[in-house]
């Protein structure tokens, strides 16, 4: 469906069709919010898989961060399930009685939900666990958010599209591949559906930035192939193209959008316009630290076989919108192999 704009001081519309029906569709208000003098933020993004005994929360540390550089105009409630100190509260998202308590108590003017299982794999090992993350926890956030007269953003993924038509518009039709990207675009449409939610979907593509550990991003990890030089062979994702997106730019370009004082649309994308496939990444990550690559061998075939996860082919993000919105500073994107270059060579 047309984008519908109406030149209004208070409320922008865009219509969108939910996958359930070809007929029904529900239209979107977002009131400007009302700011107190000191904004407030809840942020999640500490997600801990048991099994694995793993935090991840790359994207949800660096918003954290970004806000804290506020201080004191603004406070920040960074919920954690895992950590706690430098300001984390520890909160078990699933538990809603707790979370609803919590939340009651700080009041924020902004949640932004950043928490979620993103793996692919790790996501069809466990769907119920995934739903119940992807899905429900931001549907009940989202509500929250109402009843508290909140703004609620909503973290979601390129992989709510299937690949086969890019670049996507925020209004383009979504046909997730795999269980992840079906949780995410569930958790959109719930989220979206609340009727007198102030909620922004913003999705994202593959992430990359600090993290304590290697494996806790998609991107990062790869360096850890590249400096194996073990002997060992790697078989390299060279089908899939990526667009590969700095936490930090994200986090900064957050900061500023809950500074906008004007309507925002309910649904905006971020992404850096740089292509490329995991091959290609592990290229640029052994060329600034210098090491050979022979043992990553390119893969171009599309994934396979009854334990392959699909993968969409290329989810590339459309960003004018969210371009015109005239944020502060723009999208402010960094670039691939510079960021990284001053980042190793730290």
């Amino acid at each position: 469906m047309r984008l519908l704009r109406h030149h209004d001081d208070k409320i922008i519309n865009r219509t969108f069709q939910l996958r359930h029906s070809s007929s029904l569709a529900s239209t979107l208000q977002l009131q400007e919010p009302t700011y107190s003098r000191r904004m407030r933020v809840a942020i999640t993004g500490k997600y801990f898989n048991k099994e694995e005994q793993r935090a991840s929360g790359v994207l949800g540390s660096a918003i954290h961060k970004a806000f804290k550089t506020r201080e004191p105009s603004c406070e920040i409630f960074a919920l954690s399930n895992t950590r706690t100190g430098d300001g984390l509260v520890p909160l078990d998202l699933i538990n809603k009685d707790v979370v609803d308590a919590k939340l009651k108590e700080f009041r924020p003017n902004w949640i932004i939900h950043c928490a979620a299982e993103r793996r692919p794999d790790v996501a069809e090992k466990d769907p119920e666990a995934t739903r119940r993350l992807n899905a429900e926890v931001p549907a009940h956030l989202a509500s929250l958010a109402k009843t508290l007269g909140s703004s609620i953003v909503y973290i979601s993924t390129d992989y709510v599209f299937d690949g086969t038509s890019p670049p996507y518009t925020p209004s383009a039709q979504t046909n997730p591949l795999n269980l992840y990207g079906q949780t995410k675009r569930d958790g959109e449409e719930t989220v979206l559906s609340i009727d007198g939610a102030k909620a922004v979907v913003l999705r994202v593509p593959v992430l990359y930035g600090p993290a304590p550990k290697n494996s806790d991003s998609a991107v990062n990890i790869l360096l850890d192939v590249v400096q194996d030089q073990s002997g060992k062979q790697y078989k390299m994702d060279h089908y899939a193209t990526r667009f590969p997106t700095n936490v930090e730019d994200i986090a900064g370009f957050l900061v500023r959008l809950t500074d906008l004082k004007k309507p925002i649309p309910p649904i905006l994308h971020y992404s850096a316009a740089e292509p490329y496939t995991k091959y290609e990444m592990c290229l640029v990550f052994a060329k600034i630290l210098g090491l050979p690559h022979k043992h990553i061998i390119p893969d171009a075939e599309a994934p396979t076989g009854a334990s392959a996860v699909s993968r969409p082919k290329n989810t590339q993000l459309y960003t004018k919108e969210t371009e015109d919105l005239g944020v502060e500073g723009g999208l402010g994107l960094s670039l691939f192999e510079e960021w990284w270059t001053a980042y190793l060579k730290k």
